[in-house]
């Protein structure tokens, strides 16, 4: 139940800007003791994940490819010779999950590390051509397992879906323990 009303010291009553949420009433009777644990907004967005990534590794099971391999060959597909620390800033991932993608991807031969151009002391990623012909059989395995993550939602529910995410992760952003900074694609 959402009322516009503010409520001070409620029980299971949180305040969302102007909008106060009851907790307690979101059902009518609860199936199980754990309900409020399954209704908890963490809960749901970790479960969300874990789908996700089941849908995606489903689609794309005859390429071998994981949700965060994809977004790195993504990502060097439009920036060529980046570090793996801004590539790891970049997409959210701390230095040490980085690299065991990027050591994966490597290994299979999608993408190579040599000294970088301007700083000896880094390594520049760059994407391979076997790499660039993954990734192209990789959007639409990529797309379909997205178009069925949303599918249960109407369009407009997908829209506010998304915007909502965004909003949370923008305002959220000071407390992750891998921060994120979004990386912008040189027009040049």
């Amino acid at each position: 139940m959402v009322s516009t009303q503010t409520k001070q010291s409620m029980l299971g009553c949180y305040k969302v800007r102007e909008l106060s949420v009851d907790t307690r009433n979101l059902s009518t009777a609860p199936e199980s003791a754990l309900d409020a644990l399954y209704q908890r907004p963490g809960f749901l967005l970790r479960r969300a994940h874990q789908l996700s990534v089941a849908l995606f590794e489903q689609h794309c099971r005859a390429l071998a490819l994981t949700p965060p391999q994809f977004g790195v060959l993504k990502v060097l597909s439009h920036i060529q010779d980046i570090d793996q620390a801004r590539l790891a800033k970049g997409m959210g991932y701390d230095k040490v999950t980085i690299l065991h993608v990027v050591r994966g991807l490597e290994g299979r031969g999608l993408l190579s590390r040599t000294p970088h151009p301007h700083d000896g002391r880094r390594m520049a990623l760059r994407l391979t051509e076997a790499g660039r012909a993954l990734l192209e059989q990789a959007r639409q395995c990529a797309s379909e397992a997205y178009a069925q993550l949303v599918s249960p939602l109407a369009p407009q529910e997908q829209h506010q879906l998304l915007d909502l995410l965004q909003r949370l992760c923008d305002e959220l952003e000071p407390f992750a323990r891998a921060p994120m900074h979004k990386l912008r694609i040189d027009p040049s």
